[in-house]
């Protein structure tokens, strides 16, 4: 969104603050443009969907600067978080699972979001359901790491998954 100054400023009238943020109330556009001009600055739209429009008296180059640095900031705040997979088979020997386990506890202290599958082929498909749930949690309990489900445990298209996210609260 490009921002509007000086005489692109399409109102009649705006809401104008001062260069140390005095507000001079409601004036006519021409008006605020006037007082702009007698400080030897700008004359900024700074929020042009109020009512009437909010614009502020100062230098241009330095609105957009502090923008610029905002918008910096909130983007060094943002973190995404992919979703790690792990998967781990009726057989996995418990030194492998082990691992397993510490490499997704790793992606969770990283704040990664760990999708763990227990993958079933064969005859291992049609086994009792809890009984395959219970070798899951298994290796879940072996995650060196406070987690939480993100998602429970239940039947995909190649067996058993759950999602385990970072515990926030602890």
């Amino acid at each position: 969104m490009d921002t509007r100054i000086n005489h692109q400023i399409r109102a009649k009238e705006v809401r104008v603050i001062g260069p140390e943020g005095e507000n001079f109330g409601v004036l006519a556009l021409s008006e605020a443009l006037g007082q702009a001009e007698s400080f030897g600055l700008d004359l900024i739209e700074i929020s042009p969907n109020a009512n009437p429009p909010v614009a502020k008296i100062m230098e241009y180059g330095k609105f957009h600067y502090e923008q610029e640095k905002k918008r910096r900031e909130m983007k060094a705040k943002s973190h995404a978080t992919e979703t790690k997979n792990v998967q781990v088979k009726i057989g996995t020997g418990d030194h492998d699972l082990t691992l397993k386990a510490k490499k997704a506890a790793d992606w969770l202290n990283e704040g990664h979001r760990v999708k763990v599958n227990l993958f079933l082929w064969g005859r291992y498909k049609y086994m009792e359901f809890d009984f395959l749930k219970g070798r899951l949690e298994r290796f879940l309990k072996l995650i060196p790491y406070e987690y939480k489900l993100g998602e429970p445990i239940a039947k995909s298209p190649k067996g058993l998954s759950a999602v385990i996210e970072r515990d926030t609260k602890k």
